[in-house]
Parts: structure tokens; C-alpha cells; sequence
């Protein structure tokens, strides 16, 4: 009898939004600058914290909390994709919606301001960490050309700055 596998749990920016904040803590206030008086007397700055790693993201540039909540939510996504690290299992890496995006030649299909963009962008740094930041490795785990991976990680320049901070501290060349 074989071992089970264990699969190991989701990144958090591939969470739901339901499941996502049931782990933050989210706080309200008053946001400056330009929007008149209805910007200044009502309380529509979103801050989301999120417990477990210390990350928090804010929106307030709307007039609405419901967009500030949505535009947070995203920016807390990105930060976790950037910042915290998932494990990777042994063999198929790819997740569903991975293979969704990403066609036979190897070309990604994920615009940056797309809801699954976050995820897409952790599993992408996922598998570069698991592979000791070798792009090229984690291109051929990940089924895509290195190419479109540094593409996807370009399109947010935090991401990018992260990863070329990293392989500047291994001894690696920058990406570009």
C-alpha cells in the first residue's frame, strides 16, 4: 500500500475572496485629497490585514467602499503573490486555472488587471522559488516559455524587483 499524497494547501492569493477574509481583518476611515465633501465626511479607505503573514494592502481613491473593499482585496492578492511563499509539490505543478491560460506553444493569456492575475503570478513565483530561482527550470515545470514567465512576473514591477532582489542575493543575474 502506497502513502497518501498530501496536497499542499492553496496559495492565498488563489483563494476565494469569501475564504481570503475570513483570515484579515478590514478597517475603515476617511481618505484626503480630491472627491469634495462627500470624500471628506464619509469613510470609504479600505485597509485589509491579513493575519496570517502581516501583509495589508488599502484603496481609497473611490468614492464608494464597496470599490475600495474590491480594489484592497486585489492589491492584497498581488502582495501575497509576491511576498509569501507556497509549497510545490513533486511532479504536475500546473493548476487548473495554469493550464487555462497557458496554450501548447507556450504563450500566457492573463491580463494584469484580471482577477486571476494574483494567482497566476504566485504560482509562477512558487515554482521559481521551488526551483532555486531558475526560470528556466520552473518555464519547463510550468509548460510555457521563460520568455512568457518573465513576462507575467514583468507585468507588475514589484514582482519583478522582488525576484531580481532575490537572484542578486544568490549570485544570479537580473531579469528583464
Amino acid at each position: 500500500m502506497s502513502p497518501p499524497i498530501t496536497v499542499p494547501p492553496p496559495h492565498p492569493a488563489s483563494l476565494d475572496a469569501e475564504t481570503l477574509l475570513r483570515s484579515c481583518e478590514i478597517g475603515k476611515g476617511r481618505s484626503g485629497g480630491p472627491g469634495g465633501q462627500h470624500r471628506n465626511k464619509v469613510e470609504t479607505l479600505v485597509t485589509i490585514h491579513h493575519l496570517p503573514t502581516g501583509l495589508e494592502a488599502h484603496a481609497g481613491e473611490r468614492r464608494s467602499a464597496e470599490e475600495n473593499r474590491r480594489r484592497a482585496l486585489f492589491r492584497l492578492r498581488l502582495r501575497l503573490a509576491v511576498e509569501a511563499r507556497a509549497p510545490v509539490p513533486l511532479g504536475e505543478v500546473r493548476s487548473e486555472l495554469w493550464m487555462s491560460r497557458c496554450d501548447r506553444r507556450g504563450r500566457l493569456a492573463c491580463n494584469p488587471e484580471h482577477d486571476d492575475y494574483p494567482s497566476m503570478l504566485a504560482e509562477a513565483l512558487d515554482v521559481i522559488w521551488a526551483g532555486a530561482l531558475d526560470v528556466k527550470k520552473a518555464s519547463l515545470r510550468l509548460c510555457c516559455t521563460s520568455s512568457q514567465l518573465v513576462g507575467l512576473i514583468a507585468n507588475h514591477h514589484a514582482a519583478l524587483a522582488h525576484l531580481n532582489q532575490a537572484r542578486a542575493d544568490a549570485g544570479l543575474g537580473a531579469l528583464r
